[in-house]
Order: structure tokens, then C-alpha cells, then sequence
């Protein structure tokens, strides 16, 4: 009995097995369908908001094509580095305002080519704060186009005109308080070239109670800021003679702003035999604006000498101007022959008021006096002549 049941129970379930096969091959169909389609929504992002999803990292997620997730705006994703994103081809984003990038470094974008974004905005983009931009020319943006940057029909650049031209009709004159001088030039710089001047600081005609005569002071140099060639020329010429004169050739060197030294040779001639004399001195602008000069002199036969000198110009104007001048003359031991006497042997002391039609020309008047001392006035008297007297001058002063 038992043996029939089951047989029976063995016919029924191989009836039912088609049945069951069927309906099994229509459930697994319907649920991978289901996941399929579960699966394509997933792929298809389209309408996804990725700027609502804070602190996530867009630039690791390889291969992904931002530019299909239309409706995005990449504007809001703050921090986002999309200088990583290689591969992406931003120029499909269309209407993506890359100008509200806060942050955004474009010049790591290798490869991206920024003239096809159609209505991209250039000009909120602080081209100048990207190092890679900095320092480009024209030329290599071509293809850019930005509202604010004017092309020419070949395409390149327009760039505004610079500033410079003729000056504005009111603009004042740098010239103004000059009083009518103009610049002559400038000379050479930094000591790399060779320049000379020529100054006749007397020309003159001495007019004294009995006599007239003629007197020059003339100084040139030749050379260079730090070393030149000095000549230095001064004498009187009365009644057609030269009566009294030195003439000195010396080298310069410059030793500190305003002051150089002077090594060279000194020649006396006129009435009475040359002498010839070893100078050496110094010759500056002293505080106060003082003109200065120290020289002292050997000789043959043990003959030595000092010569002091010193001037200062006060102007009343820039045109008109009282220079006070004073000199000094000592020697070691007397020397008849030429009517010098040891010691402090003159001084002679003036002043001269010049006007400078130009800079470089003046005629000017003035006073003088000389006074002699010691054994100088002594062969001064011997020879009918005064130990003391004042003399009225007028001259022309130049240089060029």
C-alpha cells in the first residue's frame, strides 16, 4: 500500500514540473529587467544635482562626462579643483559661467581649449592673477575671445593706445622758476667718459689813482669725475707787458664728494727770472658752500710756499650776483730778485658783482684791495711803488 502512495505522489510532481519551470523563467525575466532598468537610472544622472553634494571630490572620479549632465551648475561646486579633471572636455558645457569659478586655477587646465565655450564670460575671470597667464602676449591667446577684448579682421588683439603724446596745452612749464635758463644738455654719466670745461673767472680792466692795466684768471680741466687734467692761469699785463704771473699744470683725484687733490707743477714768470716749483694741494667746496683752495709749492734752492684762497657766492637773484673773494700768498725765505719778501707776503681781498645775461656769460664791476707785508712792502717802497692800494675793476666772466 505504501509502495502505491508513493508512486502516485512521484506521477504528480513530474505532471506539475513544466508548470513550475515556466513560471520561474518568467519571474527571474521580470526581476533582471527590473534591474536593468534600475541600473540605467542609476547611469543616467541627468537630472541629479551634484552642487547640493558638499565635500564631494568631482575631480577623482575618472572618465566621468560632466559635460552630459545638462543642467549643472559646476558655478556653485565651491573648492571643486577641476584643473584635475584630465580629459574632460568642458567646451560642451554650454551656457556654464566660468566666471563665478571662485578659485578656479584655469591655468592648470592642460589641453582645454577655451575658445569653444560659446557664451563664456571672460570678463569676470582675473586673467592677471594666473601665474601662466601672466606676461602673454596678444598673440598667444589667439582663438580667445572675450566681450572686453577688441580683435582686428586677422584676428589679433586690439590693444588700447599708451599714454604719451604732446602735452596738454595747460600743463606748466618745467622751465618756469628757472628764470629764463633752459638746460644745456646733459653730460656724460658715471664716469665712463671724457669731458672738459674752460672758465675765465676774470677778465678784466684795473683802473687804480695813476695807472691801468689789464689782469685774467682762467681755469680749464679735461678728464673724468675721479682723475682730469687741471690748468690754472693768472697774471697782470701793464702797458703791454707781463709783469706778474703763475701758471700751473696739475692732476686731479677725486678723494670725497666735493673735493679733490691736485699734484702737478707751478711756473712764475714776468719781471724778473722764472721760477719753477713742485705743488701740491687741495681744492673743494667746503660747508657753507666756500670755495677752497690749499696749495703748497717747493723750489730749487730751498724755496717753499703757501698759497690760500677762498670765494663765496651770495645771490640776490638768479641773475644777480656779489662774490666776496680773498687770497693769501706766504713764502719761506726772500727772494729779491722778484721782490718777494719771507713770510705773509700779500693778501688781496674784493668783491665783484656780475650779471649773467646768460649762465655762461656775466660782465660784472667791482672792488679790490692788495696789501702788502714784511720785506713785500718793503721792496714795494724801494721801488716807488704802494705797499697798499684799491682798485676798481670791470670784466666779463664765461665758460663753456
Amino acid at each position: 500500500m505504501n509502495k502505491q502512495l508513493s508512486l502516485l505522489a512521484a506521477a504528480l510532481l513530474l505532471m506539475q514540473a513544466p508548470a513550475w519551470s515556466a513560471d520561474m523563467a518568467a519571474h527571474t525575466e521580470h526581476d533582471m529587467s527590473t534591474m536593468q532598468s534600475e541600473d540605467t537610472k542609476k547611469d543616467d544622472m541627468s537630472d541629479m544635482d551634484h552642487s547640493q553634494m558638499k565635500g564631494m571630490d568631482h575631480s577623482q572620479m575618472q572618465g566621468m562626462d560632466h559635460s552630459q549632465m545638462k543642467g549643472m551648475d559646476h558655478s556653485q561646486m565651491k573648492g571643486m579643483d577641476q584643473s584635475q579633471m584630465k580629459g574632460m572636455d568642458q567646451s560642451q558645457m554650454k551656457g556654464m559661467d566660468h566666471s563665478q569659478m571662485k578659485g578656479m586655477d584655469h591655468s592648470q587646465m592642460k589641453g582645454m581649449d577655451h575658445s569653444q565655450m560659446k557664451g563664456m564670460d571672460h570678463n569676470g575671470m582675473q586673467h592677471d592673477k594666473v601665474p601662466a597667464m601672466q606676461n602673454k602676449s596678444p598673440a598667444a591667446m589667439t582663438g580667445m575671445q572675450s566681450k572686453s577684448m577688441p580683435t582686428s579682421e586677422d584676428g589679433e588683439m586690439k590693444m588700447a593706445p599708451m599714454q604719451g603724446g604732446s602735452a596738454p596745452p595747460d600743463a606748466r612749464d618745467p622751465n618756469a622758476y628757472a628764470d629764463g635758463y633752459e638746460p644745456n644738455g646733459m653730460p656724460p654719466m658715471g664716469d665712463q667718459h671724457n669731458f672738459g670745461s674752460l672758465l675765465v673767472e676774470k677778465l678784466e680792466a684795473v683802473r687804480t689813482t695813476d695807472n691801468t692795466s689789464a689782469a685774467y684768471d682762467v681755469k680749464a680741466w679735461f678728464g673724468r669725475d675721479y682723475d682730469r687734467a687741471v690748468l690754472k692761469a693768472e697774471g697782470d699785463i701793464d702797458k703791454g707787458k707781463l709783469q706778474d704771473a703763475r701758471t700751473e699744470i696739475l692732476w686731479g683725484h677725486a678723494i670725497a664728494p666735493y673735493w679733490d687733490t691736485q699734484l702737478g707743477l707751478r711756473y712764475d714768470s714776468g719781471v724778473g727770472p722764472g721760477r719753477g716749483w713742485l705743488a701740491f694741494g687741495v681744492e673743494g667746496l667746503s660747508p657753507y658752500w666756500f670755495d677752497v683752495e690749499a696749495t703748497a709749492y717747493v723750489g730749487s734752492d730751498s724755496r717753499t710756499a703757501l698759497r690760500l684762497a677762498a670765494s663765496y657766492d651770495i645771490l640776490f637773484t638768479q641773475k644777480l650776483i656779489l662774490t666776496p673773494q680773498i687770497e693769501a700768498n706766504f713764502y719761506g725765505k726772500d727772494d729779491a730778485e722778484r721782490d718777494i719778501g719771507s713770510g705773509l707776503s700779500d693778501i688781496t681781498s674784493g668783491v665783484r658783482l656780475r650779471y649773467e645775461i646768460r649762465r655762461q656769460l656775466a660782465p660784472y664791476i667791482g672792488l679790490e684791495w692788495e696789501n702788502k707785508f714784511g720785506g713785500s712792502a718793503d721792496y714795494a717802497r724801494l721801488a716807488g711803488e704802494k705797499s697798499n692800494e684799491a682798485r676798481l675793476v670791470a670784466g666779463v666772466r664765461f665758460w663753456f
